[in-house]
């Protein structure tokens, strides 16, 4: 398994797929860094040497925002988010949907759970 950039990528899949194993890089980035080194994306990522693992991770950090500094980011993005009091920080903190989807139905990976609520008894009408 190769380490680049503190992660280890899988060394039985092809690069193109290994490098999406980096935070930060997706389909598009991975074929771009390799046609940018030379590298054939079809190669397993064990068939890297010593000398182009050095290369991809020098690449990689001089270019791209991944990883750790990517993490904080994003973090720091939504912590700015919350302490401005806007809608957007709102529905972070509130732990809903933050992008204008639907709550009534659905949601429930950022809602969590189910909590069932009991419903109200009517009270008897006098007649």
């Amino acid at each position: 398994m190769p380490r680049i950039i503190g992660v280890d990528i899988p060394g039985k899949k092809r690069l193109e797929i290994s490098l999406r194993y980096i935070y930060g890089i997706g389909p598009t980035v991975a074929t771009q860094i390799c046609a940018r080194l030379g590298l054939e994306p079809s190669m397993r990522a064990d068939a890297l040497t010593e000398a182009d693992i050095g290369r991809l991770s020098a690449f990689v950090q001089s270019t791209y925002v991944v990883e750790g500094d990517l993490r904080r980011q994003v973090a720091n993005d939504i912590k700015r988010l919350v302490g401005i009091h806007c809608y957007r920080g709102l529905r972070h903190r509130a732990g809903l949907p933050v992008n204008g989807q639907r709550t009534r139905t659905n949601a429930r990976t950022r809602k969590g759970k189910r909590k069932t609520v009991a419903g109200k008894k009517k009270a008897p009408t006098a007649k």
